[in-house]
């Protein structure tokens, strides 16, 4: 039975929906987006419009008052298009959006999450040069000031830079206290002393912008901390547990598309007087890769539903990024193969996908660091 098979009415309708949207809207820009490293004009414009930008937002906020798994869905259904696109969603979603509606106050709340609804992107804004995989190693420093704190380093690898108006930026507002010093702030773009550095780039996701963040003495009212002073280290944790069903789903979208063009391609070449298709090392290939791609939809969708339902997801989060994000490079890698010497040229999709699926493994915690997850887990 397909895992799609065990969607909802109301979620293959959406799920079918986006996808068609993709289709439609990004895919005759996808070439020209990855040549350029831009989104083209008006694009985002259209995704606020479908409900894409706010599906967990609650309806009376102006958003979709949607489930986490219909976010799942989405970046699921755009990545199958250009993983750019879904990466810009999954970060709007399942890290900023869900950390202010998990963390924020309810003056927070009515600030940003009917702006992150309807016109405003967001990043987030963690790792810095020294701080990757050591996420908590920062040295970004949050002072206190009389009114609230300035906030002094900079960030790196941000992903929605150039887009995003709002930022959770976390930084040391402690040094002494570790980890538990560590706070998360909310700063707008256009903030005095605050400027977005160099641009990235980058071997794939070329079009999703990635950038360093500069912080010189910005001032942030103590209203525009994000949960607790002190506190930044649960709201980073617990965002990027379900960030990282996020990533799952948008390796998911690669794989699929490679596995879709991959089927199609072998049906049409033909060798030795047949379709490639026909012979049964080819074939073979083609169910192995079939099978992969079936087990990381399950993979996904599972701890998707789990974080729905309340439940622990820790371990299926962990096991979903790190399958999705190596069987996403390994049937791309096939689907290049497959190709011959036109999977290895611009003019046909799948070595754009081989390119955008080598992230997956690297960002929102590296393959190394979801083994150490699963393993702690399974060792307790």
């Amino acid at each position: 039975m397909s895992a799609l098979t065990l969607l909802s009415d109301d979620e293959s309708l959406f799920h079918s929906s986006v996808l068609e949207f993709a289709r439609r809207e990004i895919a005759p820009h996808v070439r020209e987006m990855d040549a350029t490293a831009h989104f083209v004009p008006g694009l985002l414009e259209k995704l606020f419009a479908l409900g894409v930008m706010g599906i967990e937002v609650p309806e009376s906020f102006g958003g979709g008052g949607a489930t986490f798994f219909h976010s799942v869905l989405a970046v699921e259904a755009l990545a199958r298009v250009d993983a750019s696109v879904g990466v810009l969603v999954d970060v709007q979603n399942t890290l900023v959006i869900n950390a202010l509606a998990r963390w924020g106050s309810d003056d927070v709340k009515h600030r940003y999450l009917p702006t992150l609804a309807t016109t405003t992107v967001g990043a987030y804004a963690l790792s810095e040069a020294g701080s990757g995989s050591d996420a908590f190693a920062l040295t970004t420093r949050a002072s206190e000031t009389a009114g609230g704190f300035a906030v002094t380093g900079r960030k790196l690898w941000i992903t929605n830079a150039l887009e995003a108006d709002l930022f959770i930026v976390f930084a040391s507002s402690d040094p002494d206290a570790g980890y538990k010093g560590i706070t998360a702030f909310l700063v707008e773009r256009g903030t005095p002393g605050f400027t977005i550095g160099k641009k990235e780039d980058k071997l794939g996701i070329r079009a999703s912008s990635t950038c360093e963040l500069i912080f010189e003495d910005v001032q942030v009212p103590r209203a525009n901390v994000l949960g607790e002073v002190g506190r930044g280290y649960k709201v980073a944790i617990e965002t990027l547990n379900e960030g990282r069903i996020g990533i799952g789903a948008q390796m998911l979208g690669i794989a699929q598309a490679a596995l879709d063009h991959a089927v199609r391609y072998t049906k049409e070449r033909k060798q030795f007087g047949k379709a490639i298709a026909d012979f049964q090392g080819v074939q073979f290939q083609l169910a192995r890769a079939a099978t992969e791609v079936e087990a990381t939809r399950l993979l996904v969708y599972n701890a998707a539903r789990l974080r729905d339902a309340g439940r622990p997801f820790l371990t299926e989060a962990a096991m979903c990024k790190l399958h999705a994000s190596e069987a996403a490079e390994r049937v791309a890698s096939l689907a290049v193969n497959l190709f011959g010497g036109y999977g290895f040229v611009k003019d046909y999709p799948v070595e754009k996908l081989y390119r955008d699926a080598k992230i997956g493994q690297i960002y929102e915690g590296t393959s190394n660091l979801q083994l150490q997850t699963i393993a702690k887990q399974i060792l307790a």
